[in-house]
């Protein structure tokens, strides 16, 4: 919906206003606010036209305005000026975390926290996705059967899963099928073992049948419960110092269930890498987003070209946008420059 001037000159001054004080804004300091020579009765005016399209609220307690989550969108797309900040020296900061990084996954937790003390909220950065392939499986015969199955996948990381069999397998038996799935489909997703079983088991003896499609379905769900645990999320308790989202059990509740459960924000983070540049999620607007008050800023990081993770600031949707925006933009390109390098 367009505005005329001066309706984007007064919202974008309420706007501004609302997120440095959080208090309802009147149409005497929005005169003083804008610069515009205009009537109370006309910003009177104006403003309840804002407030018929949606783009203000006012509250019971007050005769000021806030922002909607429309309003905030209007302004973060069309009416935000963003700060101009001096890249070098933040580049410098970060540069100085990253670059004493160890290992990926270091390099990974430095971004989430460098994001997190620069905006002072919380920061997030979804790891790259890595293929679910398994390297080698092994079987050990723990009792009468019960059996571990051990997978170690291509990063050399091991994960175990217990598997109750009908059968008392030998430990040959056990060899043997391990080494069957071993030599023929080791560097490939369990998956795809699954589907090139389906012709193949019928020409092995039905006992091994049976541990064989075990040991894949456990493996499958192994591999999916590590890619579900691809976020990393730093300063979490600076949000319990924002009264927006700490005002009350019930926003707690939900605001560290969000922080436990990571799948809606996993979610949410995967939008936002098939996207380019900065995306802004803004809470009561974007359903992916689980609270009214909350907004998250994201943008996309590459590794040698190719996009494969996305990294972010959560916050009110009272954060000061003009300065959050170019932090993540330039976290993203120094962590895309950095997991390049490595």
């Amino acid at each position: 919906m367009q505005l005329d001037n001066r309706a984007r000159t007064l919202l974008k001054a309420l706007v501004e206003r609302y997120i440095a004080d959080g208090q309802p804004v009147g149409s005497r300091a929005l005169s003083k606010l804008s610069g515009l020579e205009l009537s109370p009765a006309t910003i009177r005016n104006i403003m309840a036209d804002l407030e018929e399209m949606g783009f203000v609220a006012s509250p019971h307690t007050s005769a000021g305005r806030v922002p909607t989550p429309r309003g905030y969108r209007m302004f973060v797309d069309t009416l935000l000026t963003v700060e101009a900040i001096d890249e070098s020296a933040l580049e410098g900061r970060l540069q100085a975390r990253l670059q004493h990084s160890t290992s990926p996954q270091k390099i990974i937790t430095n971004a989430a926290q460098v994001l997190s003390s620069l905006s002072q909220f919380a920061g997030v950065v979804m790891t790259p996705k890595r293929e679910s392939v398994f390297q080698q499986i092994e079987f050990l015969r723990l009792s009468e059967k019960r059996i571990l199955l051990v997978i170690v996948d291509q990063g050399g990381d091991v994960q175990n899963r217990m598997l109750l069999t009908e059968v008392d397998y030998t430990p040959s038996q056990l060899t043997q099928a391990a080494n069957y799935i071993n030599q023929h489909y080791a560097g490939q997703s369990f998956d795809q073992v699954r589907m090139h079983l389906q012709g193949e088991l019928r020409q092995l003896r039905d006992d091994m049948t049976a541990l064989m499609q075990a040991a894949v379905e456990a493996g499958s769900d192994a591999m999916s419960e590590e890619a579900d645990n691809n976020v990393v999320i730093s300063g979490e308790r600076n949000l319990l110092s924002v009264t927006d989202l700490s005002s009350n059990m019930n926003s707690l509740r939900r605001l560290f269930d969000m922080f436990e459960q990571k799948t809606g924000l996993l979610q949410l983070l995967d939008v936002s890498s098939k996207a380019t540049g900065v995306q802004i999620f803004i809470g009561g607007e974007s359903q992916l987003v689980p609270m009214d008050d909350m907004s998250i800023v994201t943008a996309p990081y590459e590794v040698n070209g190719r996009i494969v993770g996305t990294l972010g600031v959560i916050g009110p949707t009272r954060m000061a946008y003009e300065r959050v925006i170019p932090i993540v933009d330039i976290t993203a390109k120094l962590l895309s420059s950095a997991l390049s390098q490595h």
